[in-house]
C-alpha cells in the first residue's frame, strides 16, 4: 500500500468530515472567504498606491504581485497558498475553541457531524412508562435528538406514591427513568438519579428519605422552585442537557382502576395501579378515574408533528394503556399522520399478562382504543435463550400473529437480561421500519 505523506494524511482525514452537508460550517467558511476578499480590496488599493510611488528604490508592486512569475502562476499560487492557510487556520481555531469540551480520542469534526446528523433525525414519539421505555430511548439517541417520551401519571407505588400522597405531585418515578436515559452523560446520570437513600444512622435506623430515589426528590424540588410539575420537567431538560423531551400524558391527578375476573368467576373492581398486579385473576378492562381528563397540550403537539409514534415497551395495563385512556391523546393518535407501532413485551408479566400471546396484547389494546390508533406490531422472535436465565420464571410471549394488524419480528433480546429488550437492537429495528 502506498504511504500518504503526514501533511496530506492530516488534511484528508482531519478535514474531510468538516465539509459534510448539513453541518452548518461551510456557510461560515464562505462568509469568512467573502470577508477576506472584501478586506483584500484595501490591500489592492495599497498596492496601486505603491506602484505610483516613484521614489521607492525597487518596484514593491512588482514583488508583492509576483510580476516576476508567469501570468497563470500569478493567479494560481496566491489562491492555493491562501486557501491552505485559511483552511489550517479555521481548523486550528475550531480545535482550540472546542478543546475544553473534547473527549480523548474523539475527533471534533466527527462529534459535530454526529450532532448535526442526530439533530436532523426523525421526530419520534414514544408512549409508555415503567422500566421498558428507557432502553428504547437510550437506543434511539444514537439516531436522533428529536425524541419525545410521553409518560403515564397513574403510578401510585413506592417512592413515587409517597411523594404523590405527601406533596400532591404527579408521580415522578417513570419520568426519572426516562430523563436518565435521555441525559447526555447517561451512565453517570442514571447512577445519580436512580440512587436510593438507605436507613439513617441512629437509634431506630428510620429516615424520611429512606427508599426515595434522588431523581424523584430532584423533580419534587424543581416543582417547588418552578411552581408546577411540567415546568420542573422543562428545568430538568435544561439542567441535564437532555437529548429529547419527557412529557406527561396529562397533568390531572388520575387513578387507574381495573375490573378483574377472579378464579371463582366473580368480577372485582381494583383501584390503584400498584394493587392491580397483586390480585389473582384476569384483567378484563382498565379505566381512569376521572375519565374525562385533558391531555397535556405539548404531548398532543408532539404527536401531530411526529414522523413515527411508538407505544411501549412496557406493562400493557399499567404503563401503556393509562396514556391511551386519556381521550384527547387517543383522538390525536387516531388523526396523526405518522405510522403508529406497538412494541410487544418480550415476556409475560405476572398479574397482568399471564399466558398472553402477541395477538392477546393487540386484542387488549383494541378493546380500549380505536383500531385506527395502531398500524403495526413489532415483536421479538428470539425465543432460544433458556427462560431460567431470566430468573427462573421468565415466560416468553408467543408469536401468535394478530388477525387485524401486520406483525414484524426481529431479534430484540438483551442476552444478559433476557426478560428485557436490548435497547440497541430495538432502536435499530424501529429505525428500519421508519426507513
Amino acid at each position: 500500500m502506498r504511504k500518504i505523506a503526514p501533511f496530506k494524511r492530516f488534511l484528508f482525514f482531519s478535514s474531510s468530515r468538516w465539509f459534510t452537508p448539513g453541518m452548518g460550517l461551510k456557510r461560515w467558511l464562505l462568509l469568512l472567504g467573502v470577508g477576506t476578499a472584501v478586506a483584500s480590496l484595501g490591500l489592492v488599493n495599497l498596492l496601486f498606491l505603491l506602484e505610483r510611488q516613484s521614489w521607492l528604490p525597487i518596484s514593491v508592486y512588482d514583488v508583492l504581485t509576483l510580476q516576476f512569475l508567469p501570468a497563470p502562476w500569478q493567479i494560481i499560487l496566491p489562491l492555493l497558498l491562501g486557501g491552505v492557510l485559511i483552511l489550517i487556520g479555521v481548523m486550528r481555531l475550531g480545535r482550540t475553541l472546542t478543546a475544553p469540551f473534547q473527549i480523548p480520542n474523539d475527533s471534533v469534526a466527527e462529534r459535530i457531524y454526529e450532532h448535526s446528523r442526530r439533530r436532523r433525525g426523525p421526530n419520534i414519539v414514544a408512549i409508555g412508562g415503567g422500566t421498558g421505555m428507557p432502553g428504547l430511548l437510550r437506543g434511539l439517541t444514537e439516531y436522533t435528538r428529536n425524541i419525545t417520551a410521553i409518560v403515564t401519571v397513574a403510578d401510585d407505588g413506592g417512592s413515587s406514591g409517597r411523594l404523590r400522597r405527601e406533596f400532591g405531585l404527579l408521580p415522578p418515578g417513570d419520568f426519572r427513568n426516562n430523563i436518565a436515559a435521555l441525559s447526555r452523560d447517561e451512565a453517570l446520570m442514571t447512577q445519580v438519579l436512580q440512587y436510593r437513600f438507605g436507613a439513617a444512622i441512629g437509634d431506630n435506623g428510620h429516615s424520611p428519605l429512606q427508599g426515595h430515589a434522588f431523581g424523584n426528590l430532584l423533580l419534587a424540588a424543581l416543582t417547588g422552585i418552578t411552581g408546577s410539575f411540567d415546568e420542573a420537567l422543562l428545568a430538568a431538560e435544561r439542567v441535564l442537557a437532555l437529548r429529547g423531551r419527557v412529557l406527561p400524558s396529562t397533568l390531572a391527578d388520575v387513578v387507574l382502576a381495573a375490573d378483574i375476573l377472579l378464579p371463582d368467576g366473580t368480577l372485582q373492581r381494583v383501584v390503584g395501579e400498584s394493587k392491580i398486579p397483586e390480585v389473582d385473576g384476569r384483567i378484563q378492562q382498565v379505566t381512569l378515574q376521572p375519565d374525562n381528563v385533558r391531555a397535556y397540550p405539548a404531548a398532543l403537539q408532539a404527536i401531530f408533528q411526529a414522523d413515527l409514534i411508538v407505544m411501549g415497551p412496557g406493562s400493557l395495563y399499567t404503563s401503556i394503556l393509562p396514556n391511551l385512556l386519556v381521550p384527547d391523546l387517543a383522538e390525536a393518535l387516531l388523526h396523526a399522520r405518522a405510522p403508529k407501532i406497538y412494541i410487544c413485551n418480550l415476556a409475560t408479566q405476572p398479574g397482568e399478562t399471564d399466558n398472553y400471546s402477541v395477538a392477546d396484547h393487540v386484542v387488549t389494546l383494541f378493546q380500549h382504543i380505536p383500531t385506527g390508533c395502531l398500524d403495526l406490531v413489532l415483536a421479538n422472535d428470539n425465543l432460544s435463550i433458556p427462560p431460567d436465565r431470566g430468573g427462573g420464571n421468565t415466560i416468553y410471549v408467543q408469536l401468535t400473529p394478530p388477525d387485524n394488524l401486520p406483525m414484524v419480528t426481529a431479534d430484540l433480546v438483551d442476552e444478559a437480561r433476557p426478560w428485557r429488550h436490548d435497547g440497541a437492537k430495538l432502536a435499530q429495528a424501529v429505525m428500519r421500519l421508519l426507513s
